[in-house]
């Protein structure tokens, strides 16, 4: 079983116990997190797609870490005399682990 997850505007396929890095999300470490907005869930050959997101189903994670992303350097130079700049970025993401698949509106097993 999995489904397709859309969170800061992207979209994800997940399966439970996958790891994704996803752009930040408020919460701790440890934290449960629920995404509501499922896109398509595939269980037993059959496939579901919503127009655009399905009712009654999500996607139950735990915030694992808050991280950073690769450094990302944005170097402009220009045919002047020290006409240049160097700017830096480090986008903040979050690493969620996949524990469930809720379909049904069940709600997430406490374990």
């Amino acid at each position: 079983m999995f489904a397709v997850i859309k969170t800061g505007g992207k979209q994800y396929r997940v399966a439970a116990e996958d790891e994704i890095t996803i752009m930040t999300i408020p919460g701790e470490p440890g934290d449960d997190v629920t995404f509501g907005n499922v896109l398509m869930v595939a269980r037993d050959g059959v496939t579901e797609i919503g127009a655009p997101y399905l009712g009654g189903i999500s996607v139950a994670g735990k915030i694992v870490e808050h991280a950073r992303g690769p450094k990302v350097i944005a170097f402009k130079k220009r045919r002047r005399k020290n006409s240049r700049r160097k700017r830096g970025h480090r986008q903040d993401l979050t690493i969620v682990r996949i524990t469930d698949i809720l379909v049904g509106g069940s709600a997430a097993a406490e374990k």
